[in-house]
């Protein structure tokens, strides 16, 4: 069996309170890559390196669910060069650390559009969804062929597909059909690589989620910066569009 092992060396600080549900946009390889005068699928690999060390920092923390938004509907129109090289870094990344995350307790799903796969990567991506199935630390929901726009239209196709009457479509009746369904929305939503939008990420469900945009490189967003990251969350006030009592208080 394989050992988990820490993500870092760096003590474990205690953070109050704690993210549920973290969503993270994984910007930065290309520009990580052009900085050291490499290719961009070797900052893809660098990048793809990284994901284990930040899975397994989050769950250090106890943060029950966590999404990675890896490759979006719109990221098809990049050279082709490039999205081979992504679907190969992604069944590789299963290749080389599905026994690992298994190991260590790690519930893996795919969100987003499977059909749009090649067959090799879809098939592993289906194995790891099976294998971790019963896992209980961490749910990693690796966003991969997903768009938010996209994510509501299916949902809405579900309902008009079932029947459902105009009159009873709410909130409630699209977020259960979204990809996320189960799942609470997420309350932090980190982007990395020092850019400031959401990409059409988790549209619907980051309503009231709070932003955190961290200037370094996915790459080199390690341990240090999931916590700089949770810190900064544990210090926001989150009132949903209420307002707070007291002095200060504002809308």
């Amino acid at each position: 069996m394989v050992v988990a092992k820490r993500s870092s060396e760096l003590p474990l600080p205690r953070i109050d309170p704690l993210p549920r549900h973290v969503a993270v946009i994984m910007d930065g390889n290309g520009r990580w890559a052009r900085l050291r005068g490499l290719s961009r699928s070797e900052g893809h690999r660098a990048g793809a390196r990284n994901i284990r060390t930040v899975v397994e920092r989050f769950a250090e923390h106890g943060v029950n669910t966590l999404t990675l938004f890896a490759f979006s509907t719109e990221n098809w129109g990049r050279p082709q060069s490039e999205v081979r090289a992504i679907m190969r870094l992604g069944s590789e990344f299963i290749d080389r650390h599905l026994e690992e995350l298994d190991a260590s307790g790690v519930r893996i799903e795919h969100i987003g559009d499977p059909d749009g796969l090649p067959r090799g990567l879809r098939h592993r991506v289906e194995e790891a969804v099976e294998r971790t199935a019963g896992n209980r630390r961490i749910l990693l929901n690796i966003a991969f062929n997903y768009g938010g726009r996209a994510d509501i239209v299916s949902a809405v196709r579900r309902l008009v597909g079932e029947g459902v009457r105009a009159e009873d479509v709410t909130e409630e009746a699209i977020a259960s059909r979204l990809a996320t369904a189960g799942s609470c929305d997420p309350d932090l939503l980190i982007r990395t690589g020092a850019e400031h939008r959401i990409s059409n990420f988790l549209v619907w469900q980051s309503a009231y989620s709070e932003y955190y945009f961290s200037g370094a490189l996915w790459p080199d967003f390690g341990a240090a910066e999931v916590d700089a990251a949770l810190i900064e969350f544990s210090r926001r006030r989150r009132r949903f569009g209420l307002v707070s009592p007291g002095p200060g208080a504002d809308g």
